[in-house]
């Protein structure tokens, strides 16, 4: 099977219906979150590039067709329409890294409606997901104030490809490195990484476990001092640090604190360094740490030089999902909406237009940008194909940097941020005043329709009912 069988069940019953209906005009599916969660002032955009990967590669093979039968419990024979589905539309997204804000469209698709639908499953999976991580490692990056920060996530994240991509993400975003060799290696990312307790306990001492972990890793050298007194522990690895001449130890080495009373422990052990002479000797911090442990740390000026998060951040503790939805918008040149209760979508194929303090516009795709407004949706795959080459990680960072240091500061701050408000341009507001008034008037004649009569054989013939 391929990731063609990686989609909810009713898309399939749907892309089969849509073939079997002869509908195979072009449908236009906007995807984005209808508002952010809370302590969110904003978004970044992220995970475009996974789906891009998974549209160029799209095909329904005989193995898939299979599956869907299965699935359905049906014949073979009734899911052989899909048999060679591939993707060939058209991508608008906005590029990875920027921010975004509610409501507005991180992406676009337009394709035969048989592929656009059997594409949502997957595409939202990989948009929502990562989106909700990178804007997570982004608030740690402000909450750490241009201390470094790094990935200790892999351990903790909703399996191996999650753990891969937060290590990505927190990269995109700002973060110095991953405990994640694989991602590590992978992206060209410095590998960061100590040593665990197991190993200080399987020494007879603190000690003993410090010099032959210096005797194998002959500097940088980070210590974990915390396995059992904590104090203690800095006294020890400062000692140990100490017999190594500064070349053995090199620049960069550390003790690392990873539970208790972090900021007065923190306190205590620069004293003890700098009271033996190893000024050059850094403090890591991890455990549990997320934005709001690092900002309450980086405001109290503890001497903390790097912060390890991982669990928390992973996983996006404290928001681990967005409100994202992939919802059609135009069919066939048609422009349709939905008018449930709370989840009214708007018409038309879109584009947001940034202007100055994120006063962002949404608009139809094809008006004109209003003063001061650039377009962030870009064309990024046309007929199934990529229009360009990858961006690089660095490209990626570089946009997020540039987008973060515009965004106004009630929306980057930790705790009860205010994030901006995207409007509507005249034009949209117009075709859905205009889409919603046809919708309300067939519903409305189709209500006073009479039901047609159902006629049942009933003991002395035909009764109509």
């Amino acid at each position: 099977m391929s990731d063609a069988t990686t989609t909810d069940l009713y898309e399939v019953t749907m892309a089969m219906s849509y073939l079997r209906e002869g509908m195979t005009g072009p449908a236009t599916f906007s995807l984005f979150v209808r508002d952010l969660p809370d302590e969110r002032g904003f978004l970044v955009a992220a995970g475009l590039e996974s789906a891009l990967d998974y549209l160029a590669g799209l095909h329904v093979g005989p193995d898939d067709v299979d599956a869907f039968a299965s699935a359905l419990r049906r014949p073979r024979r009734d899911l052989q329409p899909l048999l060679g589905l591939e993707f060939t539309g058209d991508v608008r997204a906005v590029p990875e890294g920027r921010i975004v804000l509610a409501g507005e469209p991180l992406l676009e698709v337009t394709a035969p409606a048989p592929q656009a639908q059997l594409a949502e499953t997957y595409v939202l999976n990989q948009l929502s997901h990562q989106s909700t991580i990178a804007s997570k490692a982004a608030r740690c990056v402000l909450a750490a104030a241009g201390h470094p920060l790094v990935d200790f996530s892999l351990r903790r994240t909703h399996g191996p490809q999650a753990g891969f991509q937060a290590a990505r993400l927190g990269a995109m975003v700002g973060f110095a490195g991953t405990s994640n060799v694989a991602a590590a290696t992978s992206l060209g990312i410095p590998a960061v990484g100590t040593m665990a307790h197991s190993f200080v306990e399987a020494f007879a001492t603190e000690e003993e476990a410090f010099r032959a972990f210096a005797r194998s890793h002959p500097g940088p050298v980070t210590l974990l001092v915390d396995t059992y007194d904590t104090e203690a522990g800095v006294r020890v690895a400062a000692r140990v640090l100490r017999d190594l001449d500064h070349a053995a130890r090199g620049p960069g080495s550390a003790v690392r604190l990873d539970s208790g009373d972090l900021g007065g422990l923190a306190v205590r052990a620069r004293s003890i360094l700098d009271d033996s002479g190893l000024e050059d000797v850094g403090i890591i911090a991890s455990g549990g740490l997320d934005e709001y442990a690092v900002d309450e740390l980086v405001r109290s000026h503890v001497p903390i030089d790097t912060y390890a998060v991982g669990t928390r951040v992973g996983v996006s503790a404290d928001a681990p999902y967005l409100d994202s939805a992939y919802k059609m918008v135009a069919y066939d040149g048609r422009p349709v909406m939905k008018l449930s209760s709370s989840k009214v979508t708007a018409p038309g194929p879109k584009q947001v237009f940034r202007r100055p303090g994120y006063a962002d516009v949404i608009g139809l795709a094809d008006e004109q940008p209003p003063d001061g407004g650039l377009p962030l949706l870009e064309t990024v795959m046309r007929g199934g194909q990529r229009t360009g080459t990858r961006p690089t990680l660095d490209e990626c960072r570089e946009r997020f940097t540039a987008d973060l240091s515009r965004l106004p500061s009630a929306a980057r701050r930790i705790r009860a941020p205010v994030p901006p408000r995207a409007t509507a341009s005249e034009a949209l507001s117009a075709l859905t005043a205009h889409v919603r008034r046809h919708i309300e008037e067939r519903t409305a004649v189709a209500a006073r329709s009479p039901v047609p009569e159902r006629t049942v054989s009933g003991p002395h013939g035909p009764v109509s009912r």
